[in-house]
């Protein structure tokens, strides 16, 4: 049996690989703009308040954010207001972190044809949310605070089944469609413009120690339920087909 299954892309919604063209810094400023006028555009009286709470009661896509991140993440042992205050003292250490979280929603809207504005993957997509709550949970895990950054980690893989270790390094515009099921390990590294549909696992083979899973390059599109094993390499652009086990190194 071949160490590489492939099939074709397969996802129902034909999620699209990441355009070269249409890249470039995003401006929060200018996202939150957009944001807030999509917002102020709906009528639904159950919604009115949701999308205050949510979007029209901030002044910023950051702090917005990380009342989000807060109100998702909190309970007993860390409270939401505590976590938000904690989220916005992590956005102002590394205001970075909050230039990402702009690309990847941009890339949502590029990438799925089922998003039609920024406010619907702001408020509801749990694979937006579980890349936002690792970028905090990241960078708390390399300022000394683990358990911490543990506990994020925890809260992600129970509230949207997306188990992403602290110490994993993604770039920007990161695409985690449905979000299910997404596993992705500690020494793992995700590269600018990357695509994973649910179910993908970015693993270990259970027989090394240090540095023991993918490496996927930028463009890389991920098929659902693909496992991507090993301290392998998926080359720029490439496409690993839905249900794949990939043992091997791919190619650009």
């Amino acid at each position: 049996m071949s160490n590489k299954q492939s099939a074709t892309i397969p996802d129902k919604r034909h999620v699209k690989p990441a355009n070269p063209t249409t890249l470039g810094p995003v401006d929060p400023v200018r996202l939150w703009e957009e944001i807030v006028d999509g917002a102020c555009g709906c009528c639904d009286p159950l919604v009115k308040g949701l999308l205050a709470t949510g979007i029209r009661n901030h002044s910023s896509f950051r702090g917005a954010l990380a009342a989000l991140i807060g109100r998702k993440l909190g309970d007993r042992s860390v409270a939401d207001d505590a976590l938000a205050e904690l989220v916005m003292e992590v956005f102002e250490a590394d205001p970075d972190i909050v230039r990402a979280a702009a690309a990847d929603l941009v890339a949502i809207r590029e990438r799925d044809p089922a998003t039609a504005d920024y406010v619907t993957p702001f408020l509801f997509f749990k694979g937006y949310h579980a890349v936002q709550g690792h970028r905090v949970a990241h960078w708390l895990w390399h300022n000394r605070r683990g358990y911490l950054a543990l506990h994020l980690q925890s809260r992600c893989s129970e509230l949207f089944a997306v188990d992403i270790h602290p110490a994993a390094r993604l770039g920007r515009r990161i695409l985690l469609d449905h979000g299910t099921g997404i596993v992705i390990g500690e020494t793992s590294v995700l590269e600018d413009d990357v695509s994973l549909l649910q179910g993908v696992t970015l693993g270990g083979t259970g027989k090394n120690i240090g540095d023991r899973h993918p490496k996927v390059r930028r463009g890389v599109l991920i098929g659902a339920g693909a496992k991507i094993l090993g301290n392998i390499e998926i080359g720029e652009g490439a496409k690993v087909g839905a249900g794949s086990i990939v043992l091997e190194s791919v190619s650009p």
